[in-house]
Order: C-alpha cells, then structure tokens, then sequence
C-alpha cells in the first residue's frame, strides 16, 4: 500500500507536460526564496532547494513512528539522574567540570516531575517498502535548538499550493493530507509548560544567536508564524539581550516567562568568554523555565551506546522501551581502546574490529552537529578509514562514536540541470523526526551525498499523509481547485 501511494504521486507528476515541470520548478525555487526556506552562509541568505515530488506516508505509519519516536525522546528525559546514581553511564555520557557544575545545580526536583524536551531524532525509514517498521533506524538524537522548525512546514506548504494542484490535474483520485506542523507542536509545548509553571499566558522567547553567520535563520519566521496564525507574541532575543532582576528575566522591558533555547551550555560559556552575562539563562534553567530544560545537556550521540549495550539497557529502561531500541536503534558505541559487544553479540576488541569492519561502519564526532567530521566506512578507501580511525583515538578533546551502517533509502527526484532541462536524478533522503505527545512533525531532508545535512548543502523534500477518505474530520482540509489556498495558510 505505501508503495502504491507512492508510484501513484511520482507516476502523475512524471505525467506532468516538460515545459509545465520546468516551470513549476522555477516556482517553487522562487517561493522557497520569498518564504524564507534558507540557509545562511558567511551572512549570505542562500536558498535550500526543495524537491519537487512529496513523500508519502499512510496514517497508520504516521500513528507507529509516532509511538516509537516518542518512546525514544522520553527515555532521553531520564538521563540526568542516571548520570548522577550509574558510574557506567557517566562513562558514556561525558561532560566538562563547568558543564557538570550546570547540569547538578539545574536539575531540580521540579524537572523530574515536568521536563520539558522538545527534540527532532534523525532517522532513516523506508514507508514504501512492505516491510517498512524494520526500516526505521534511530542514527541520532538533537535534543535542543534543532533546525527545521519552520523549513519543515515552510517546505511542505509551498508544496501543497503548487504542486499538488498539478497532481490532481493528473490524477484527481489522489488524496493527501497536512503532517503535523512541527511549529505546532513545539507553541503546544511551550503554551502547557506555562500553565505548569502558574504562567499561563506568559512571554514566550526564542533564545537564538542573532548575530551568527552560519545556520538556518529560522526563529524570526517562527515568532512571525505565530503571530500571524495564533496571535501570539512570540518574542526572539539573543543570550546576550536577556537581563536579570530579582529572580525574573527581561528582554528589554518584557519579563520572559518560558524560552525555547537553541543555544548549549558551551555556547553560553563562550558568550561569558566575551564578557556577556549568561547569569540569566542560568536562572532560568534552574527555574525550570527552559524547552528544552537542562537535560538536554547530555544530548550526545553517544547516548544510543547505553540504548544498544544489552548489560546497560536492561538496567536502565523497561522491557518495552527495550523492545522499541533493539528493533530501531542502530548499534553504537564510543571508540577507544576497549572491548564490548559487535552488534551481533561477540566481544570484540573495538579497535581493531572497527578496522575490519569499514563496510558496515560509520565514524562520528560524539558531539558535532552539521555532518561535520561524518566518514562513511564504505565510501572511502581502507587507508582513509584507518587514519580516520588512529585521528579519532589520539584526538584527547573531542570523543568519537562507531556506529552500524544503515541502508539509507533512495528517491528520485525531478532536477533542473544547467541548460534548465528537467532530468531524474537519485538522491539519498533521511527523516528528522519530533515527537511530542500530540503528535509526531516530520522533516525529511535529500542529498546526492550519503552525508545528508542542509549545513552540507542537501536539500528538503516535504512529507504528506496519503489519506483513506475524504471526510473533513480527518483531513482537515482537502486538496481540489477550491482548497489550495486554504492549505497554503492553515
């Protein structure tokens, strides 16, 4: 059924005449630029191409991927405390003195009764196979200041008002729904957590470096998002913007009552480096007033070791949380001189295992982010590998994770080539995606690499929901001539 949902979609816009393609193309990369789906390079606004055909999923996908990734993002909740009581664990999920000082005096009472975590877990999933629950594998968690919040949905709205109006022209019995807005179920989060904190109501900020020249520029279109669809004042400060009087938080006149943060503990101590006062980040994790809370702290790659390691699980989590790793968490481990498990269950000296083992191996910084310092074991020679593998041992900083290979899923998209001719070429897509309790956001990103990350330049593609019927409950809008522009705005 997935696969029939998706052949039908790539068949009528393969029907598409070629100078329409060509055209609707050039539409879409000019809608990305006007809607802001960019990202920013040395200062310059450089627009994310967005892959024209959308990805398909059915409803009763969406509803187990939702179960499984939140299962996951829960687990991570419950790091801090085992940091603190599983010597092992503090092995694992290693931080520097300052870092650690944050994490003892910020985790509170008050967080493990309410630890607000919004997080996007990158993943690869294959929804057109037949057996597509045992394609979805976890590769790695971002558990704070995660991008996509507003390309995702940016992506899939420009996709719904011009491409499937060519979709129905060929096939009108194609039906696709709306996924959950990522941007809806983070103002879902944060609107709660206000009333949890006796707030409701209150100041929401989004604490993001204003002034970097690299990354998605994305919280400013996201305030602008909700004000615009839930009119609500959503404010975006930089770190160094936030004053502290007493024990509330201002931004400029404004008492801040609850933030989403993209900004870490590192980058708030480099901000103190310059002499900015990260004093009131400070209370404001302590006050448990930060999405994602302190915890997040422990975000590293690293964390899918105590997940795959059977000794380690089996003391940590449930059976069914176990059940949910085993089935959908690639084996990982940290890489030093050491002996563990081989993801089939042998003992292994890790080292030398890992220089036999390059075909089904990945090499990754624990801590990095942006696909920087990712060697795919099978892409490179077996001289690369080895010296990738002797820097990353005798590197005393940064630590470094192994981790099994999954197959990464190839679609074929429709691209315009130099001479502005429409040609089929494959790319590699990988998911991110963010649980909350109301639901699961998808953000689906596609690269011609088998590194697949916007910060190296791949692109987006937009996820739709194929849906059963055509009853107003349960898609909320449907796509025909007289809805496009509704579905460009809700």
């Amino acid at each position: 059924m997935g696969q029939r949902l998706a052949t039908r979609v790539q068949t009528a816009l393969d029907r598409v005449p070629p100078a329409a393609l060509v055209d609707l193309m050039r539409a879409i990369r000019r809608m990305a630029t006007d809607r802001h789906l960019s990202y920013d390079r040395e200062g310059v606004a450089e627009t994310v191409q967005l892959l024209p055909c959308p990805l398909t999923m059915r409803n009763d996908q969406l509803a187990y991927t939702h179960y499984v990734s939140q299962t996951i993002l829960e687990c991570t909740k419950r790091l801090p405390d085992m940091y603190f009581e599983v010597p092992e664990v503090r092995d694992v999920l290693r931080v520097g003195p300052v870092e650690e000082e944050w994490l003892r005096e910020c985790w509170t009472p008050a967080h493990r009764e309410t630890n607000p975590v919004f997080g996007r877990l990158d993943a690869v999933v294959d929804y057109a196979s037949a057996m597509w629950k045992d394609t979805i594998k976890f590769m790695e968690p971002n558990l704070s200041g995660i991008g996509g919040l507003h390309m995702a949905a940016t992506a899939v709205g420009i996709l719904a008002e011009l491409v499937v109006p060519r979709l129905l022209e060929q096939d009108p019995g194609i039906r696709l729904q709306l996924p959950p807005d990522m941007r809806d179920l983070l103002l879902q989060d944060l609107i709660e957590h206000l009333e949890v904190l006796g707030r409701p109501g209150g100041q929401i900020v989004l604490v993001d470096p204003k002034f970097a020249a690299e990354g998605p520029d994305e919280p400013d279109a996201v305030a602008r998002w909700c004000r615009d669809n839930h009119g609500l004042s959503v404010l975006h400060a930089d770190p160094s913007e936030l004053r502290q009087r007493g024990d509330e938080v201002f931004y400029g006149d404004t008492r801040v009552d609850v933030v989403y943060r993209d900004a870490g503990v590192l980058d708030l101590l480099a901000y103190a480096a310059e002499g900015v006062d990260v004093g009131p980040m400070r209370t404001l994790f302590r006050q448990n007033r930060v999405v994602s809370s302190i915890s997040a702290e422990l975000d590293q790659k690293s964390i899918f070791e105590l997940f795959t390691d059977p000794v380690l699980a089996e003391r940590l989590f449930t059976v069914e949380e176990r059940q949910v790793m085993r089935r959908h968490v690639l084996w990982t481990r940290l890489l030093s001189a050491r002996f563990t498990n081989s993801p089939h269950g042998e003992r292994i000296d890790l080292p030398e295992w890992a220089r036999r083992e390059r075909d089904a191996l990945v090499l990754k910084p624990n801590r990095s982010y942006g696909g920087d310092g990712v060697v795919v074991g099978h892409t490179v020679e077996q001289s690369a590998w080895e010296s990738a593998l002797d820097r990353a041992l005798g590197d005393t900083e940064s630590r470094y994770v192994l981790q099994q290979a999954a197959p990464i899923p190839v679609q074929s998209f429709h691209v315009l080539d130099a001479d502005g001719q429409v040609e089929l070429e494959p790319f590699y897509v990988v998911m991110g995606l963010a649980p909350s309790r109301y639901g699961v956001a998808l953000m689906a990103r596609a690269s011609q690499q088998q590194v697949v990350n916007v910060a190296q330049h791949g692109g987006i593609c937009a996820v739709m929901v194929g849906a059963t019927s055509l009853r107003k409950s349960e898609l909320g809008l449907k796509f025909d001539a007289d809805a496009i522009q509704r579905a460009a705005t809700t």
